[in-house]
């Protein structure tokens, strides 16, 4: 792994367990064996550091994601395996993800508050890819087009509110409960 990796790899850990605002440069030099002068070769200050982190976790989340996705079905096949993932990540079964400590972008929001911050932005950006990939699962049901994105934020939320419950309350069966509720959603537009 070369050392702007290195660095992006070691401040994500420490970051995703311990919060951004709370590590220091000091620590991500230490952790990661290198020098100061070296993460400066780099990065120009913490916060384009940062960026890099949002942007490395961005494309690993989504990117592992959209595999698991286009592994099954579109539909009700990746509706079941979206929820299915996120239960393998609740559960600490995804190698690439690292274990779970909640959403690395909801929690990344909640220290940066100014919602044209371009961390921020990032975040809402990733929210929105994966979206996409939810949407697919839904066009794909053959609902009508009008309702593909009311019932794309609905599972959205289901799948957002599990992730949430995990984390904060330590319900593991989060996922598989937001899993059940999503038919119940979708009663309603699949005839």
């Amino acid at each position: 792994m070369d050392k702007r990796r290195q660095l992006i790899h070691t401040a994500f850990n420490l970051f995703y367990q311990n919060g951004i605002h709370a590590v220091g440069i000091n620590q991500i030099l230490q952790t990661a064996g290198i020098a100061k002068k070296t993460l400066y070769h780099h990065f120009a200050s913490k916060e384009e550091l940062i960026q890099a982190v949002v942007e490395y976790r961005d494309e690993n989340f989504y990117n592992w994601l959209a595999s698991r996705l286009e592994q099954v079905k579109p539909g009700y096949d990746g509706l079941n395996e979206l929820f299915d993932a996120v239960d393998d990540w609740m559960h600490n079964r995804v190698d690439v993800l690292t274990d779970f400590h909640g959403c690395f972008f909801i929690n990344t929001c909640a220290e940066y508050n100014d919602t044209n911050h371009p961390v921020y932005l990032q975040c809402q950006e990733h929210k929105t890819r994966v979206n996409s990939l939810i949407k697919r699962q839904i066009r794909a049901l053959g609902i009508s087009e009008s309702a593909i994105q009311y019932v794309t934020e609905s599972i959205s939320l289901l799948k957002e509110g599990a992730i949430v419950m995990a984390h904060v309350q330590g319900d593991l069966t989060a996922a598989q409960k937001a899993k059940a509720m999503t038919w119940i959603v979708l009663a309603a537009y699949i005839s």
